[in-house]
């Protein structure tokens, strides 16, 4: 039979059975969203029809999808957009792929976020925490910054796709904000992975995810010394500052707020219970 004549049980079972022997594990999962971008086939639609075949454009996008994940390349840059707290991101090689560890600053943020209030998310990549932000509290103000301009291209695009308005300043950290703007609660989700931990980081992310939104020197702690050190000058007085960690690194940042200013230092766990995300407020 020829290839283009294989209907959708065999070419599912085919497709699965290469990404495995790649080395890819939730494979199944992997197909399926692969499929549904190719050719726009649910998992429903499939069980209601196996033996469908698709159309020789469909087909022929799909293969190119299955290649591109066959190099370990993540289905997220292959489709070009994913999920965030319920809203459509489009991502791409400058930005990392949104986490739903990412959640729990999401949430941890929006729980100190008033009406009106002021918020500055650094280290914005594609806008996720930036966006969902001003979503979920509309009459809040929120300025993201970012040091890498594909990075805000692709943030810029997200916020428009969610009817969102935010302001996107190209920087690093705070170099290029007003000595004088303060802001009521900072956010961020910096670089915090070490040079040995990136070592060891699984090929869907150390070959295919920028570098530049992941490593932060020998212990991964170098953005947050300078992010923590400097945010007391642009925050307001009892102004919350909120950080994703990796879970190693709890002891460390927090003992960085302490050292400068900060009070009611706290770590939230994530869903698997592992340390996630460390807040304070400016004394």
């Amino acid at each position: 039979m020829a290839v283009d004549k294989l209907p959708l049980k065999e070419l599912i079972g085919e497709s699965v059975l290469k990404l495995e022997q790649a080395g890819i594990g939730d494979a199944r999962t992997d197909v399926f969203l692969l499929l549904e971008a190719a050719a726009g086939i649910t998992r429903s639609e499939y069980l209601m029809n196996p033996d469908k075949l698709l159309t020789g454009e469909e087909l022929k996008m799909f293969e190119g999808f299955l290649k591109r994940r066959l190099t370990h390349e993540p289905c997220q840059y292959i489709i070009g957009e994913t999920e965030f707290y319920g809203l459509p991101f489009i991502v791409n090689e400058h930005v990392l792929i949104p986490r739903q560890d990412t959640e729990v600053l999401l949430e941890e943020a929006s729980r100190v976020i008033k009406n009106g209030s002021s918020v500055l998310d650094l280290c914005t990549g594609s806008g996720a925490l930036a966006v969902t932000l001003k979503h979920l509290h509309p009459d809040s103000s929120v300025t993201a910054i970012d040091i890498s301009d594909e990075a805000l291209s692709v943030a810029k695009k997200n916020a428009k796709r969610n009817k969102c308005e935010i302001k996107f300043l190209l920087s690093d950290l705070y170099a290029k904000l007003n000595k004088d703007e303060k802001f009521d609660v900072i956010v961020s989700n910096p670089p915090y992975v070490s040079e040995a931990e990136y070592e060891t980081l699984m090929p869907e992310v150390k070959d295919h995810e920028p570098s530049l939104a992941l490593l932060a020197g020998a212990e991964g702690l170098d953005i947050y010394k300078r992010l923590i050190a400097e945010a007391p000058k642009y925050l307001k007085s009892g102004g919350a500052l909120l950080v994703e960690i990796g879970c190693s690194q709890a002891e460390a940042v927090s003992k960085l707020f302490e050292e400068n200013g900060f009070g009611g230092i706290r770590t939230v766990k994530d869903l698997a219970g592992l340390d996630r995300v460390v807040c304070g407020y400016l004394k």
